[in-house]
């Protein structure tokens, strides 16, 4: 199994010291996170794309073009690159110069994205946005494979034997279809024989392995051999502690206060306590042991290879943070790894020729 650390670049006061930081020291913070996500061995760092209150995270191509730049073995990932929002040749503008100043070290996780702000930034309705999210990553799937493209559809002015620059150094990336509930985002994927990331995050599993389920479904259907499925699945929130006790004491104040904020606003928790959130959800924490075993019985619904960790934990501090990260890596990754056996990531296959030397 392989493991990421994922930020949606959440810029909300502190949960327990009501402190919050400024917009630069946050995204400073998840820089700082990446280089600690490397340092530990992780084998990926992900960072989502959301264009409203309370999420920081609009242009991840700029954050993760950072992270490059102090990281070196790192695989690189979006969560989600919501293609309905974007013109497909900017998307590719921005993701082929990450590339390149990666070293190939890029993988996309897309999905047509949600929240009522992007009809007013981008008028993408919820009507239009699954069309637009398919149309999207059609025109950008031929743009990375095909240096000239001749192309039509119906939310972008067409292109005849359009040249998009620069040029990637991976001539086929990797890219995932994320989605909690959506079967037209696996169908699509299985389709085009591309993996799927289930987001796994705001419900028990019920929903989730039945998506799973549709997908691989839907994978044979178009052909493909069924040991090639690739499937990652998020996790609800994460702190690993010694014991138990002493993970859900910490994470505790985090927990009621998003119930609090979801009762006032009138909004249906689907977790009633910490303890029901810890027992139902897919969040890890607890005890390496409790982990382990968690994620073996969400493994035995999903089949997943490669998992996601939230890379924020405001009900902590930095160096406890860091310390569970480290048990995590010590304890958990080992037993995972050698239980669920997984391909590799992009960054982890042989490098591309270097950028100098490429043949154009």
């Amino acid at each position: 199994m392989k493991f990421l650390l994922i930020t949606l670049i959440t810029h909300l006061p502190n949960p327990v010291s009501g402190e919050k930081k400024s917009p630069a020291d946050r995204l400073r913070d998840v820089l700082d996170k990446a280089v600690v996500a490397e340092e530990l061995g992780f084998d990926g760092f992900a960072v989502g794309e959301r264009h409203e209150d309370p999420f920081i995270s609009s242009s991840p191509p700029v954050v993760l073009s950072n992270i490059a730049a102090r990281t070196s073995k790192i695989g690189l990932f979006t969560g989600v690159t919501t293609l309905s929002l974007l013109d497909p040749v900017r998307a590719f503008e921005d993701y082929s110069t990450l590339d390149n100043l990666s070293d190939g070290r890029l993988e996309l996780i897309i999905g047509k994205g949600n929240g009522a702000a992007q009809a007013e930034l981008f008028h993408v309705t919820t009507a239009d946005q699954w069309d637009r999210n398919r149309e999207g990553y059609e025109l950008f799937r031929l743009l990375w494979q095909n240096a000239h493209v001749t192309w039509s559809g119906r939310f972008r002015p067409p292109l005849v034997n359009a040249k998009a620059l620069p040029r990637p150094l991976q001539d086929r990336i990797r890219i995932w279809h994320g989605s909690a509930t959506s079967t037209d985002s696996v169908d699509l994927a299985a389709r085009y024989g591309d993996p799927i990331f289930s987001a796994n995050v705001s419900h028990p599993i019920e929903p989730y392995a039945e998506l799973v389920r549709h997908y691989r479904q839907r994978w044979e259907f178009y052909g493909h051999r069924s040991e090639d499925a690739l499937v990652g699945a998020g996790t609800a929130g994460f702190y690993v502690t010694p014991t138990s006790q002493e993970a859900v004491a910490a994470y505790r104040p985090a927990v009621e206060a998003r119930l609090a904020a979801q009762r006032n606003g009138g909004f249906p928790a689907v977790f009633d306590s910490i303890e029901d959130f810890v027992e139902r959800s897919s969040a890890l924490i607890g005890s390496p042991a409790q982990v382990i075993d968690k994620v073996g019985r969400y493994h035995e619904q999903l089949g997943h290879e490669v998992m996601h960790l939230s890379a924020d934990n405001d009900a902590v501090t930095v160096s406890q943070q860091r310390r569970s990260l480290e048990l995590f890596q010590s304890d958990v990754a080992p037993v995972l790894r050698e239980r669920f056996p997984s391909r590799p990531l992009i960054s982890q296959t042989s490098r591309q020729p270097a950028r100098s030397t490429r043949a154009s």
